[in-house]
């Protein structure tokens, strides 16, 4: 027991060093002699006999192993703190502004009730230390309820000098003003205005960064949530609809616009292959993924976008839907492959590049933009490398200035004077082709519109390219002014030429500038004057939405083939449109196979077999074959007391008129047609049926030629009656300003 005693004795007085074996060993062979009373100790210890030294030896091995647990979990704490400092600048504590609670923020004063105690949130010079009462009130007006609240956590306005502000100088003094702020508890940034704060911490949201990711490296999993599109799988931060609050916006009532394009690039795939396209502006990578998913080894993808969080996006998209990624950046390319499973031969690269750059540098037979707002910045670069019979598209987002909500802006960007008008979606359409237009005519190249969609969200444009001054020459002559009558909404391009006329109404079919007083018309533009659809490029697109199973765009392009042919027939036929030996698309005519056995595939080359160009062609089709400019609304020309026909029974109406007619995907109640205004007013009229006659609406009121024009001389009266009555009392009263028997005047004397 003495033994045993005296052990425990001298091991209270030993470090851990000295317990462990290992050093032991290495002392005892660096001192074999010994020396002193640490030597004597480690003999006996480790060396010495007995039952009481075994005792002490299952002792000491106990506790040499409770200290290397010790000192393993200090180790690993020390390698998490490293972590942290190394992934992120979040700090290992929270500041102290930072509280759950209002007892945690008095806990950190330290109140008691007959001390004094100062703030622990503000400096000695702006509060005082006082007692507890008075501190508590402090402490909760002023700190706690102007606080910003995130998962639980109150982020409380901090007076110490954290946040140092310019220094004031006085005279020969300097002031140092520490302002009031707030530590983001994220990434511990010091933010002045509490506004500005939650504003700061919103970002982080939106972008998933979250107090977790700031403590791993990884982004957590659970923050991507997987979106499904035409069996195409992408991943999405939260709030993804939203551009300014995310990297990868992702749209989804944008999925008409991507199916449209798919059946345009499907088409250019059928004509010629491989062909390579471009998306520039990638941002999940859905477009892309979706054109190497379905259209396979025909195309050759390339995703490009300039941020680095969305290129990161697209790759991980890219294994997630099992396909090869070749990443280019900056020129210095990095292949990437996931898998080596059976029939995994696509591959699409990334690039991370500015859209101008990449177009520049490359050429494509296909390219698509969409920026966020308006495309005009991108079009030089579009059209300067793009292939002969290529396609350029285009989605412009700008809608509050195409659309005449914005017509400064609408000025600014496409140079182009607009109002607001019944048909306002494809005066924005022609708006864009003149843009596209003359960004072509730029590098000597013209185009011919293969599609033109102008629906609520977007105004797509989809165009052919010709190679050539001639072809350039011929786009830039559709570039015309626009007449448009405010009274009766008539509108009418203007001729072609360079002279001036004395009388440009006299271009209008309406007489509204002889009836009327004053300036009457408008002149909009310029605008594109030629054809907004291709009825053979758009059977086609058909064909591929019925193929590939694109049920959303089926009945959009089944409008725009009636809407091209400016007719109301909507019998189509589903099976291969590729029946005929060359099929015309704007004089550009191609040549297609009769069979599954043949397959003709164009190459893109200025003097091909199978394309033949010819403006003489081109010159030869008819104008009455093109589908008539704008359309008119039906209820915006409705007469007041009657009860309009139904739309279908009023195009066949004016179809039996002798007329043109289709309805339009730019206004559901818009009816484009070749018939003058005034004719659409007068079958209009003739097929009404007064609203007191509800139970006869059916069977229309024939009225006679003569009633029908006493009735619209009538209008055009009561109009003008009400006109000179508005110009006599403005005229009145500015005369009576100016004469005695005015009652101002006669008080006054």
């Amino acid at each position: 027991m003495a033994a045993e005693e005296a052990v425990e004795a001298s091991l209270v007085g030993l470090s851990p060093e000295q317990r462990q074996p290992g050093l032991e060993n290495d002392e005892d062979e660096e001192n074999p002699e010994g020396g002193g009373e640490t030597a004597a100790l480690n003999g006996l210890v480790v060396s010495g006999n007995g039952k009481s030294n075994d005792v002490d030896v299952k002792v000491t091995k106990s506790e040499l192993e409770t200290d290397e647990k010790g000192m393993e979990k200090e180790s690993t704490r020390e390698s998490d703190s490293n972590i942290l400092d190394i992934s992120s600048d979040y700090p290992r504590e929270k500041h102290i502004s930072i509280q759950r609670h209002l007892a945690d923020l008095e806990k950190l004063a330290d109140v008691k009730e007959d001390e004094k105690k100062p703030c622990p949130l503000c400096p000695e010079e702006k509060f005082r230390a006082c007692y507890n009462h008075k501190l508590h009130r402090h402490l909760q007006n002023l700190h706690w309820k102007v606080s910003v609240e995130f998962e639980g956590y109150r982020m409380c306005i901090c007076h110490l000098p954290c946040h140092p502000v310019k220094p004031n100088l006085i005279g020969d003094q300097t002031f140092s003003k520490m302002g009031a702020h707030y530590h983001c508890i994220i990434c511990s940034a010091t933010i002045t205005r509490r506004s500005d704060m939650i504003g700061h911490i919103n970002r982080h949201v939106n972008k998933g960064e979250t107090e977790s990711r700031f403590i791993t490296v990884p982004a957590p999993k659970s923050s991507l949530e997987v979106l499904k599109e035409s069996a195409t799988d992408v991943q999405v931060l939260p709030n993804y609809s939203t551009p300014h609050k995310t990297d990868s916006y992702f749209n989804p009532k944008m999925k008409l616009n991507r199916q449209l394009i798919f059946c345009a690039l499907a088409v250019l795939a059928e004509e010629r292959s491989p062909i390579e396209c471009l998306d520039a502006f990638g941002a999940t990578g859905i477009m892309g993924l979706q054109w190497a998913k379905h259209l396979g080894s025909s195309v050759k993808v390339t995703i490009n976008d300039c941020n680095e969080n969305s290129v990161t996006m697209i790759q991980e998209n890219c294994h997630l839907n099992k396909m090869k990624v070749k990443l280019n950046i900056k020129e210095e390319d990095h292949d990437e492959a996931v898998g080596d499973e059976e029939g995994n031969t696509d591959t699409i690269e990334v690039t991370k590049m500015d859209a101008n750059v990449i177009m520049h540098l490359r050429s494509f037979d296909f390219i698509h933009l969409d920026p966020f707002g308006t495309s005009v910045n991108y079009l030089d670069s579009a059209f300067r490398n793009v292939r002969n019979l290529g396609i350029v598209s285009l989605t412009s987002t700008d809608i509050s200035s195409l659309y005449a909500k914005a017509q400064h802006v609408a000025l600014r960007h496409y140079g182009c004077n607009i109002v607001r008008t019944e048909y306002y979606k494809e005066l924005a359409a022609r708006i864009v082709i003149a843009a596209v237009t003359r960004a072509a005519a730029r590098c000597n190249k013209g185009i011919e519109v293969l599609l033109a969609v102008a629906l609520e969200h977007f105004v797509l444009v989809v165009v052919r390219v010709l190679r050539g001054p001639s072809p350039a020459d011929d786009s830039a002559k559709k570039i015309r002014y626009l007449i448009h009558c405010q009274w009766c909404e008539e509108r009418i391009f203007q001729k072609e030429g360079n002279m001036v006329e004395e009388n440009p109404y006299q271009q209008l079919p309406c007489d509204c500038h002889g009836s009327m007083p004053g300036k009457t018309a408008v002149a909009l533009g310029p605008l594109w004057s030629g054809p907004l659809f291709n009825t053979g490029f758009l059977r086609r697109m058909l064909f591929e939405a019925v193929q590939y199973g694109l049920d959303e765009a089926q009945p959009l392009l089944k409008t725009l083939v009636c809407e091209a042919e400016c007719t109301t027939s909507k019998h189509f036929s589903t099976h291969s449109p590729y029946d005929e030996n060359k099929q015309e698309e704007c004089g550009v005519y191609i040549k297609t196979p009769n069979t599954a056995a043949e397959s003709y595939l164009l190459q893109g080359k200025r003097r091909s077999d199978e394309v033949i160009r010819s403006a003489a062609k081109r010159q030869k089709s008819e104008n009455s074959a093109e589908h008539p400019a704008f359309y008119y609304n039906i209820h915006r020309h409705s007469i007041k007391g009657m009860n309009m026909p139904k739309l279908n029974k009023f195009l066949n109406y004016l179809s039996e008129a002798g007329y043109r007619v289709s309805r339009t995907h730019f206004d559901p109640m818009g009816v484009r047609t070749s018939a003058p205004l005034a004719q659409f007013k007068t079958i209009l009229m003739k097929y009404s049926t007064p609203t007191y006659t509800v139970g006869q609406a059916e069977s229309p009121v024939h009225l006679t030629e003569g009633v029908l024009a006493e009735q619209v001389q009538a209008a055009a009266t009561v109009k003008a009656e009400d006109v000179e009555f508005l110009e006599d009392d403005k005229s009145g009263v500015t005369a009576a300003m100016f004469t005695d028997d005015c009652p101002t005047h006669c008080a006054a004397d």
